[in-house]
């Protein structure tokens, strides 16, 4: 596959790129309006003091957020083997995270990565198993956490604060969510460090049957996927595991830390224990968003789950504008500045290559 042919074409992506810039947007907007038309009270405005106690902890807010991206542009300068300098790793972490404010949950920055790290000299098999090594990191990191948190925090403050339908679908979702993580990590722990060839070839006869083979194809893409990048990860040495991991774990606690940040600025009493273990219940739920980068879903869900901790809808949704303004719609601006450049030059250099033939 050659990396450029993703590229959109240089006079339409502009108006491309801000039609899918416009959509989360919008759509964010619109449930944003529709809480607050619900939820207004004019009290807890008056009631917010901007002083020097609420400031502090907004700009702690920013800056655990830097410091997900700074552990996020770690792991890809230490996946590359320090191939990628520091700001080239960040370049492909913000256009990756870009992705992800554009398209589902599902489908992630994952999914372009490889190109963002073909454009920036790594070769497009490689960067392939790169990619693939993100998400196993990724998907390990929830695996592994959930369990921890679990012990740390009641299940009665996780879900059982009360017993309506929200609730009782909230905890329906997350464990469903959950045990699909839990299946495809194991799939991947399978496939990739423990039987590859064994797992292709299961894949492969699951995949004959006559429902299942219209999807043949890609799974036999997974398996030589997958077995790409066992033969690379089999080969590191403990420190190198460590240190992905390391930078996994600090990237998604920074995005969570965000929360009791934003907790302590404007409702300091809560249990902030709690805030930080309602996060992971949240991501979970939200990696089944069907819309862009969680839009709409991730401010009601926000507001909803932790409202029993602010004890007042308004503040919530005060609380939930901020926490989608720091880890969300900075992306879409950071991604409206670099991504036409980014396209561009891709652009020029195709127009270069085929001059040249």
């Amino acid at each position: 596959m050659d990396a450029n042919k993703q590229l959109p074409d240089g006079p339409k992506s502009g108006f491309s790129l801000y039609i899918k810039i416009l959509v989360p947007v919008l759509i964010g907007l619109c449930v944003v309006a529709w809480l607050f038309r619900r939820e207004f009270n004019p009290e807890v405005w008056r009631s917010i003091h901007f002083d020097t106690h609420t400031v502090l902890f907004i700009a702690l807010a920013w800056l655990f957020m830097i410091g997900r991206d700074t552990g996020l542009t770690w792991r890809f300068r230490t996946l590359t083997d320090r191939q990628l300098t520091w700001g080239r790793a960040l370049r492909v972490n913000m256009l990756c995270e870009f992705t992800s404010a554009v398209t589902p949950s599902a489908v992630g920055g994952s999914a372009f990565g490889m190109i963002y790290l073909n454009r920036e000299g790594i070769e497009l098999g490689r960067a392939t198993t790169l990619m693939f090594t993100t998400l196993f990191l990724d998907e390990l990191f929830f695996v592994v956490s959930i369990p921890v948190i679990m012990l740390l925090i009641p299940y009665g403050e996780l879900f059982g604060f009360d017993d309506s339908a929200f609730t009782t679908g909230l905890q329906t979702a997350f464990w469903i969510i959950y045990a699909i993580i839990f299946l495809w990590t194991a799939l991947l722990f399978l496939g990739i460090l423990v039987k590859p060839q064994g797992v292709r070839r299961f894949l492969n006869w699951v995949f004959s049957f006559k429902l299942l083979r219209r999807w043949q194809g890609k799974i036999d893409e997974l398996g030589n996927n997958m077995e790409t990048t066992g033969k690379d990860l089999r080969r590191r040495p403990l420190k190198w595991w460590l240190e992905t991991f390391g930078a996994t774990a600090m990237s998604w606690c920074s995005r969570y830390l965000v929360v009791n940040a934003l907790f302590l600025a404007f409702v300091p009493s809560a249990p902030q224990l709690i805030v930080f273990g309602r996060q992971f219940v949240v991501w979970v739920v939200l990696m089944a968003s069907p819309t862009p980068g969680g839009s709409g879903v991730s401010e009601w869900l926000f507001t909803t789950y932790y409202g029993d901790l602010i004890h007042s809808a308004g503040m919530a949704l005060v609380i939930a504008l901020f926490w989608r303004i720091i880890s969300y719609y900075i992306y879409l601006v950071v991604g409206a500045c670099i991504v036409p450049g980014w396209v561009k030059r891709g652009y020029d250099n195709i127009q270069k290559n085929n001059k040249r033939q």
